[in-house]
This record gives structure tokens, sequence and C-alpha cells, in this order.
């Protein structure tokens, strides 16, 4: 596959994971500010824009969320999914016409929508249509073209980026819910479920837990749940299956990308959420962010900027 397509193809499928992983955590703290005051609006946005990776914009909370879902800049919602849209139109040749109408369709839609107006009306319902769009087109997506590598890029992109994110939000969380301080019972208990909620777990925690929420089981569930779509584990498995898959680039790119998706499925698999939290969450987590960043420089290595002469065996 020419490194041009598969470049294409990964960019896509991050981009549209990372605006729906915004969605639905902008979603889910509007709900929480309607149910709880035990925390302020201005330290309930700093949460948000800290596990979005983005800088706080200043404001009111329109502005705010202005900028987080139509702002100019490259990490808002409506430019991930035109980012997304761009590079898909790039190479129609690869992907099929149900995934470009979809995709389409939902760039349509969001650039339709005015941003102020929206956010007055009814902000709920433009970032449901954000989530149930890009769910939508990861599902035309697997149903209706070949799993071949292009597949495989595209499934790179979706949960390295879903993987880096998730460690990110459980870093933030943890370590700016910790230094609130003692809270009441009701307040944990709305704070929990809403990170479970906004990684999509909140049902599948509790078929696993029931509804006892409980911070080392909430770190557990989403680090190492080995059969959750949301769960960090569950994301690097999927990376290194897709890795393993891929045909040999450069041999040394791709030997060192077959160690750091080993390297991190191994320690997912042998971990427990005793020694994570004993050792301190936020290193071992800071070390998986880290480690998606080396494995993002790994594959470009091995198949998207190494040299040409190498390629051709040169």
């Amino acid at each position: 596959m020419l490194s041009r397509v598969a470049d294409n193809l990964y960019w896509m499928s991050r981009h549209l994971e990372r605006a729906e992983h915004a969605a639905s955590l902008i979603d889910e703290h509007l709900n929480l500010m309607l149910d709880s005051f035990s925390i302020p609006a201005d330290q309930r946005w700093t949460r948000v824009t800290a596990s979005l990776g983005v800088a706080m914009p200043d404001g009111p909370v329109e502005c705010i969320a202005h900028a987080l879902t139509h702002g100019a800049g490259r990490s808002s919602i409506v430019s991930c999914i035109a980012a997304a849209r761009e590079n898909a139109r790039q190479v129609r040749e690869q992907t099929g016409s149900a995934m470009w109408e979809q995709l389409n369709r939902l760039f349509l839609a969001v650039r339709g929508a005015d941003g102020e107006d929206q956010w007055k009306s009814d902000p709920h319902e433009f970032l449901k249509m954000v989530r149930e769009g890009a769910q939508l087109f990861q599902g035309i997506t697997d149903s209706t073209i070949n799993h071949d590598q292009g597949w495989r890029f595209i499934e790179l992109g979706r949960y390295l980026e879903r993987a880096g994110a998730l460690a990110v939000l459980l870093d933030v969380h943890f370590r700016m819910f910790a230094d609130l301080g003692p809270s009441s019972e009701l307040s944990e208990h709305l704070e929990w479920s809403g990170l479970l909620k906004s990684c999509s777990a909140f049902e599948g925690y509790c078929k696993f837990y029931t509804a006892d929420l409980r911070a080392d089981r909430v770190a557990e569930f989403l680090l190492l749940n080995p059969v959750f779509p949301h769960s960090i584990r569950f994301c690097m498995e999927r990376i290194q299956s897709a890795v393993r898959a891929l045909p040999e680039g450069s041999r040394q790119a791709t030997e060192r990308l077959a160690r750091l998706t080993g390297r991190l499925r191994a320690g997912m698999s042998f971990s427990n959420i005793e020694e994570i939290m004993s050792a301190g969450l936020h290193p071992w987590l800071d070390n998986v962010r880290r480690q998606c960043e080396q494995i993002h420089v790994g594959i470009r290595e091995a198949y998207i900027d190494h040299p040409i002469e190498r390629s051709v065996g040169a």
C-alpha cells in the first residue's frame, strides 16, 4: 500500500475518534453541571480542556463550549470532522461509497449547525449527532470494506487515538478529583458514573461490578478489562493485532514497532490494579501515554516516512 494512502486512512480514523471522544466528554460534563454543584463550573471546564489536551479558552461558558465544538483550532469537534473528511476525500478509491456518504453527511451536518444558536437551544442534540455519526461511520467501515491493509491502518488510528485519550482522561480525572478533598457519597457517585458514561462504559461496568462505584474498580475496568472496547488493554490488543497483520516494511523499523506494541500489551496483560494504584496511577498512565506516542512514531517510521531506497531494498 502507498504511504500516502496509509497516512490518510490512519489520520481519517484518528480525527474521527478524537471528535467522538470530545463530544462524549463535553456532553457528560454538561449533564454533571446540572446534577452536581460540588465542583465550580470553571474547575469542571478546566478538567474538560485538560482531558482533551487543549488550552483553556478565555471567556464565559458559551465561549469555551464554542471553542471546543465549532472553534477554528485543530482540536475542535468541527475541525476534527473536517480533517477526517479531507483525509477520506484524498483516498476515495480506498474507501467504500457508504463510508464516504456517511462521513460527508456528518461533515455537512456539523458545519451547518450554528455554534451559538445550537449551544443556546440544545447542545446535547449536537453532541449526540457527532457521537452517533462517528459510531455509524465505524460500523459501516467494519461492515462494508475488505479487512485488508487499509482497514488495518484505520484500526491503528482508531485504537491508538482512543488509548492515548483514555490515558490522559483518567490521569486528569483521578488527580483533579483527589485534589478536591473529601466529598459527599452522592457527589462521588455522580463523578465516577460521569467518568464511565463519558467512555460509554457505565453499563459495561455495572455488568462486571454492579452499580457499586469505587475508584479502584473504575480504574481497573477502564485500564485492564480485556473485552470492553473502551479500555486501554483492549485498545492495545487491537493495535498489536493490526501491527502483526501488516506486511514488513523497513525491517529495523517494523521490528521496533513490534517490540513497542508487544511491550505495552504485555504490561497490560500482567498488571493488576493493586500494584498500579500502590505504585502510583499517574506515573503508570504517563508511561502509557508516552508509549502510545512512541508507537505513533514507530508506525510512521515503518510505513509512512521510511526512505524509498530502504523500501525497495537498495
